[in-house]
């Protein structure tokens, strides 16, 4: 925690320009120079405040720089940027290019080069982790490499700047989504069980909200690990990402240029005492500078393929740990998402059996009161305004009330079979 707080102090934004100068001591400035009038200004010069890490010290600290001086930078075009734009709202991306490779993965959104890390200044806590992460990582390689050695340098584990500071995000990454997902578990599987002992109008609410968590979660969790899969399956990309190894060629490319124009201008040297031609001179050290390039090329294109084939290895096993990490948070949500199905469905056959219930009950309400209504029919017949002998013996009534009765409940017997025969009801 300590270390946390020292680098949130020191990762501070520095304070507005125009805050530097008080009301009453300071030179004023013309209307409009080296004001900071709510950011226009810097907005305007597209200035952003990064965290760069140094790869030799693992030291940390904070720069100001417009967007066209961190292209030239990191040789990387403006839609790469844009990916790390917090502005805007884009998928998890991993690119490499030439002199770089571009990370956004969640909140981590960072450039790294064979030299330093370059993330964009932020008070967000994982940010301030991978920092700290970062830091401790780099000190712990320097300390095993006897306190000195580059970026580019070998470690314990002999991974270059690049995929350390890459292996972090990935890291931050992977945490950050399985921490997510950890809790949304934890508030899923009770309300779950609480909607399936008590089906209400806000546990199912509460449910819909679990689940449209659970969808976004998902889709950014499927996007990471697409992600590493695509970079798994595609050599090239990988190959891309061996910063620390293509500087290295870049340097001894370099050198052995400056070392063909000394040998060259050694060469003019001699020749000048020398009885040589002047015009077949230049024409012999082109062919002879020609064929040492050809040649040197040629073994260090041998020499580069043999050891990228082994190094994507090594990158590929990175991927691959993280990858089994992230494909287990995604299993993880797939049985969530598997678990509310279920529950869905439990709850939609408790409710169709309700529904049942109630049309059966349903069903016996109509039966009866059909049986009811001949009631109505034989006092409707008996009711008409006609002399009727039977009447006017004692009893009488009585037998039409037990003869009505008996065909009523004949009737809604009959009924009853009939539903039992035909399996409409349980009976």
């Amino acid at each position: 925690m300590a270390d946390a707080r020292e680098i949130k102090e020191r990762l501070l934004p520095p304070k507005p320009f125009s805050a530097a100068f008080t009301a009453g001591g300071g030179p004023r400035l013309p209307l409009f120079q080296g004001m900071d009038f709510l950011g226009l200004k810097k907005r305007g010069q597209g200035l952003r405040s990064w965290i760069r890490v140094d790869a030799a010290t693992g030291e940390s600290q904070v720069i100001e720089v417009d967007k066209f001086t961190m292209m030239r930078r990191c040789d990387l075009p403006a839609r790469d940027l844009r990916l790390l734009d917090p502005l805007f709202v884009y998928p998890s991306t991993i690119l490499g290019r030439e002199k770089a490779i571009v990370v956004n993965l969640e909140q981590i959104r960072c450039i790294i080069t064979a030299d330093e890390v370059l993330l964009l200044n932020s008070l967000d806590g994982y940010v301030l982790q991978y920092v700290v992460e970062l830091q401790r990582r780099l000190r712990e390689v320097l300390r095993s490499d006897g306190g000195g050695g580059g970026g580019g340098g070998a470690s314990v584990d002999d991974l270059p700047f690049e995929f350390r500071a890459l292996e972090v995000a990935l890291e931050a990454a992977c945490t950050f989504l399985d921490a997510q997902a950890a809790e949304l578990e934890i508030e899923a599987y009770p309300l779950l069980d609480e909607l399936t002992s008590k089906i209400s109008t806000s546990n199912l609410e509460r449910v819909r909200r679990l689940k449209s968590r659970l969808v976004a979660l998902t889709r950014r969790v499927q996007k990471v690990r697409d992600e590493i899969e695509q970079l798994m399956d595609d050599d090239g990309d990988m190959a891309e990402m061996y910063l620390t190894e293509k500087k290295q060629r870049m340097e001894v490319s370099f050198y052995g240029d400056q070392s063909l124009i000394g040998y060259g201008s050694t060469g003019a040297g001699v020749s000048v005492s020398a009885p040589v031609s002047p015009v077949s001179s230049p024409t012999e050290t082109r062919k002879l500078e020609k064929s040492i390039s050809l040649a040197r090329s040629r073994h260090e294109s041998m020499k580069s393929s043999d050891s990228m084939t082994e190094n994507i290895e090594e990158l590929e096993m990175l991927l691959e740990a993280y990858f089994v990490v992230i494909d287990s948070t995604l299993n993880k949500l797939t049985s969530l998402k598997e678990y509310i199905d279920d529950t869905e469905d439990f709850i939609n056959i408790q409710l169709d059996n309700v529904r049942n219930q109630l049309i059966q009950f349903e069903l016996l309400l109509t039966t009866g009161t059909f049986v009811i209504a001949i009631f109505g029919v034989v006092a409707g017949i008996f009711g008409m305004n006609f002399p009727i002998t039977f009447f006017d013996q004692p009893g009488a009534f009585q037998w039409v009330l037990i003869i009505t009765g008996l065909c009523g409940i004949v009737i809604f017997c009959s009924f009853l079979w009939f539903f039992k025969y035909r399996r409409l009801m349980p009976l």
